[in-house]
């Protein structure tokens, strides 16, 4: 009996302790949409929730506070993703909602794993209320901006993840690392005239999907890091669905091809044959491989990545000294933790010249002859 009172004495005791315990105060941050966020003062414990909100987990090297993933990273081949490819035991993690474009989160899902934090990306201020309200557990909308950029909302969404994760001095660094590939790459094109530039298209650009050569791009980012005259630049906007007619009619020196879209390409080209031969640059052997970084948002590594391949071969005496897949890893190591070119290559071919006319499709993959 008197052991009972003593053990019921302790855990009074040890209640009345707790309470009296000031809990931490919780940190207001604004996140892009403008919503103030009140969020825990030590978050280890996260899930992410929309395009390219696990990509930015990864980025700020806080993979291991990630408790949960959607369904369709699990679900997707990791290709074309180099976030998965360089941490594929995040494919392990609990499913804590179907995922994708247009899916809505699952509250349930989520609350069995426990986070501190949601990550979401793409979601109006009403999902995210709701969603939080929810869960009880304080959602922090985060963007990369228009689909297939990566501009000033990714640039602002590494400074409020740096806050909400106390990882500001990793959010200092990859905004330092782009913007010292950047700065590097229009430093070596910035004394070009622009009457030496070379005219350019992107076909086969992914956008909620694979396209064939009619899907392009304005203001695609590869071309605007080197000042590429894109033909497609007088549409305006980003992503297009335009005429071969048009292309025709541009006739652009040199064309690139987003290789997600290459096996479509390659098929098009043996049923069309005469479009293809009435471009210069097939007919002049001008056509190149571009790795595909609209996966799920803007694979950021992989569009710095294909602007060094972009630049070696407009202009090849600025590039000289690039080998753009080495390049391509020493970017994949500071954004995801390990290079994974030739993962990709192996996935999609790689930067390289095409022979498309000549060329064959061996289980998925776009191969030389």
């Amino acid at each position: 009996m008197l052991s009972a009172i003593v053990l019921l004495a302790v855990l009074l005791g040890s209640m009345g302790c707790t309470a009296a315990s000031p809990t931490p105060a919780s940190s207001p941050i604004t996140d892009i949409l403008g919503r103030t966020v009140n969020v825990p003062p030590q978050v280890e414990r996260v899930v992410c929730v929309g395009p390219g909100a696990l990509r930015l987990a990864v980025y700020m090297e806080a993979q291991d506070r990630v408790v949960g993933v959607e369904g369709v990273e699990k679900r997707w081949s990791p290709r074309g993703r180099p976030y998965i490819m360089a941490h594929p035991e995040l494919r392990e993690r609990p499913t804590i909602g179907p995922g994708g474009p247009g899916r809505a989160p699952d509250p349930e899902a989520i609350l069995r794993v426990q986070p501190h934090l949601i990550l979401a990306t793409y979601m109006d201020a009403s999902t995210a209320d709701t969603l939080q309200r929810n869960t009880h557990i304080p959602v922090l909308v985060l963007s990369y901006g228009p689909i297939g950029s990566f501009g000033p909302p990714f640039l602002k969404s590494l400074d409020i993840l740096g806050r909400s994760l106390h990882k500001e001095d990793r959010a200092k660094a990859v905004r330092a690392f782009i913007d010292s590939v950047e700065s590097d790459l229009r430093t070596r094109v910035k004394d070009i005239p622009p009457e030496e530039k070379p005219t350019v298209y992107v076909g086969g650009v992914g956008h909620k999907g694979a396209h064939g050569i009619e899907s392009t791009q304005a203001h695609f980012p590869p071309f605007q890091l080197v000042e590429a005259r894109n033909v497609a630049d007088e549409l305006g906007g980003s992503h297009h669905m335009v005429s071969k007619e048009q292309i025709l009619l541009w006739d652009p020196d040199v064309i690139f091809v987003d290789e997600g879209g290459l096996a479509l390409i390659i098929a098009d080209a043996k049923e069309n044959p005469h479009f293809y031969r009435g471009l210069r640059a097939f007919r002049e052997g001008r056509v190149y491989g571009l790795l595909p970084f609209n996966f799920y948002a803007t694979n950021v590594g992989t569009a710095l990545a294909d602007a060094y391949y972009v630049g070696r071969v407009l202009y090849p005496q600025q590039f000289q000294d690039v080998d753009p897949a080495l390049q391509a890893d020493r970017i994949y190591e500071f954004l995801v933790g390990r290079g994974v070119y030739r993962e990709m290559a192996r996935a999609f071919g790689g930067f390289r010249p095409l022979d498309i006319p000549h060329m064959q499709v061996e289980e998925g993959l776009p191969v030389a002859p």
